[in-house]
């Protein structure tokens, strides 16, 4: 018996040793899985955190574009205010000259149209004040543009004259007004540059 008590030892020993070969590399087998599994969630939970971050900064840009967008609007607007402030005060200053002053500056915008003109008889047409200033200086205004001069209806206008050839159909004008509108593009800027540099 000791023969088959030493096989059965040897199958005991060979069954033990597949035992505990099997449970080793089980025991691999789980190891390299877990392992596995310990890099796949790293991974992932790597991806999840570099997108949460790419997301962060894409709001935070997006954050400081409307603000900064804002702020740009509101200045603009600011700045527009301040502009429009400007040029309604020129236009009342322009508005209240001094007749000395005014009769000289318009003078100037009528030589100015005649040139453009390019008659020897002119109508002028500005409002009532200034067509009151004229009127009563009309000897020495006809001496200094050099033209015969004769003064038409009243319009509605700030100051300056609108210039006319005695038929109506040619003018040019010359009012405050519309002198402000051709210009104005290049005095909002002069004006923006003045006050915001």
């Amino acid at each position: 018996m000791e023969g088959a008590e030493l096989i059965i030892q040897e199958i005991h020993r060979e069954a033990e040793q597949k035992i505990q070969y099997i449970l080793s590399e089980a025991q691999r087998e789980a190891e390299k899985l877990k392992e596995e599994a310990r890099k796949r969630a790293q991974s992932q939970a790597e991806w999840i955190l570099r997108k949460a971050k790419t997301q962060a900064e894409i709001e935070k840009q997006r954050i400081i574009a409307n603000a900064k967008l804002e702020v740009r609007r509101k200045k603009l607007a600011v700045q527009e205010e301040l502009i429009g402030e400007v040029l309604s005060a020129m236009r009342e200053k322009l508005a209240a000259l001094p007749d000395d002053e005014y009769f000289e500056a318009l003078v100037s915008l009528t030589k100015e149209a005649i040139e453009e003109l390019g008659t020897k008889k002119i109508v002028l047409r500005s409002n009532e004040r200034t067509l009151k200033l004229i009127d009563s200086r009309m000897e020495e205004f006809s001496e200094k543009v050099g033209v015969e001069v004769s003064l038409g209806e009243p319009i509605e206008c700030i100051g300056g004259v609108l210039v006319e050839s005695p038929d109506g159909t040619v003018r040019v004008d010359n009012t405050f007004d519309a002198r402000i509108e051709r210009l104005e593009s290049e005095l909002r800027a002069t004006v923006a540059k003045a006050l915001f540099g």
